[in-house]
């Protein structure tokens, strides 16, 4: 499914949908970034979904993790809420999301690379690399709260 991002666009169309959803920021012991390139934007992101009935937000970071990446996380700490009302996600099928993002930061423990339907690569990657990939800003905005290890998480 195709998805547009829209951040303080006028001619965004109206939200129909919160999802609560996830991202997790995973570094390895050389201190390297988890990324996907992702399916349905075509840009690169922390791995991470939505929120499903039936599991813990804990649960959802590691399934989701598990799911795109092939990964095994244990989560450590939430770095930020993302709930800007201003940016809306709208998907081919009609559903125009209103952002609902918490970003955790989670520790490797096991598993191996591999790519889902929703990613297309699955790759790690040196914080100064990051830059010039082609992301979405909210996206770094994430990363960067994170990679500041701030004494409390992002609140926005």
């Amino acid at each position: 499914m195709a998805r547009i991002d829209y951040v303080d666009d006028p001619n965004a169309p109206a939200a129909n949908s919160v999802v609560p959803s996830v991202v997790a920021i995973v570094r390895d012991t050389d201190g390297r970034i988890l990324l996907i390139h992702k399916t349905d934007n075509n840009l690169w992101a922390l791995p991470g979904g939505g929120h499903e009935i039936g599991e813990s937000i804990v649960d959802t970071v590691v399934r989701e993790v598990q799911e795109e990446t092939g990964y095994d996380v244990e989560v450590e700490t939430i770095t930020g809420t993302y709930t800007n009302p201003r940016h809306v996600m709208a998907y081919d099928d009609g559903e125009v999301r209103q952002q609902f993002s918490i970003a955790f930061r989670a520790r490797l423990i096991g598993g191996e690379a591999q790519t889902s339907s929703e990613s297309s690569e699955v790759v790690w990657v040196r914080p100064e690399e990051i830059e010039a990939l082609d992301m979405h800003p909210s996206m770094r905005m994430r990363i960067q709260h994170a990679l500041e290890e701030r004494r409390a998480p992002y609140l926005g």
